[in-house]
Order: C-alpha cells, then sequence, then structure tokens
C-alpha cells in the first residue's frame, strides 16, 4: 500500500484506546471503530457488523479479530471478513501509527 497517496487524518493517540479495545470517530454519517490489539496494531472499520448491523466497537477484541456483542460473529480487523462459517464483510479504512499518534485516511 503506498502510504504517501492518502490524505491522513490525525484522530488520536495510541493511549485514547485501552488494550484490546476500541473508539469511535464520525465521518459524516459513517462510524469508525479504531481498535487497538494486544501487542498496539491499529485497524479501522466502520462501526456495523455485517450480520444485523451489532456495534463492533463494543466487541471482544482477539488475535486479530473482533467478535460482535450482538450474534458473536467473529469478524477479521485486516480484511473486515466475517470468519469461520458466517458470510459478509465490513467496509475497512487505511490506518496508521507514528509513534503515539493514529491517523486515518478518510478517503471514500
Amino acid at each position: 500500500m503506498n502510504l504517501m497517496a492518502k490524505n491522513w487524518v490525525a484522530i488520536g493517540s495510541l493511549q485514547d484506546i485501552p488494550p484490546q479495545g476500541a473508539r469511535c470517530v464520525e465521518h459524516g454519517d459513517t462510524t469508525i471503530a479504531v481498535f487497538r490489539t494486544h501487542d498496539n496494531r491499529v485497524f479501522a472499520m466502520e462501526d456495523k457488523c455485517p450480520h444485523k448491523n451489532g456495534p463492533l466497537s463494543q466487541g471482544i477484541v482477539h488475535d486479530n479479530c473482533v467478535t460482535c456483542p450482538l450474534h458473536n460473529w467473529v469478524i477479521n480487523l485486516e480484511t473486515g471478513l466475517a470468519q469461520g462459517a458466517d458470510d459478509g464483510a465490513t467496509a475497512t479504512f487505511p490506518v496508521k501509527l507514528e509513534g503515539e499518534m493514529i491517523y486515518l485516511s478518510v478517503e471514500f
């Protein structure tokens, strides 16, 4: 991925998100959940499970996934794809960490 070609917006510090947790940012009518893994990697995706639009930001973060709090669908944080026998995907957004600052590309 060419990080130089994107419009990056600072959305906060890594310390704003608890380990294995999430925080949300709004972009127009879209709520974007920004996740932090136990090893301090960050991921961003629309805060909607592909199953019934459950709030993924309120789910349990584990490995590279989040489990939806409504019906336990497991969504891959990197790809947005539902795991296992479930079928569907959530929109993901480019995100990067520079030092402690989190940047999101909001081109969509």
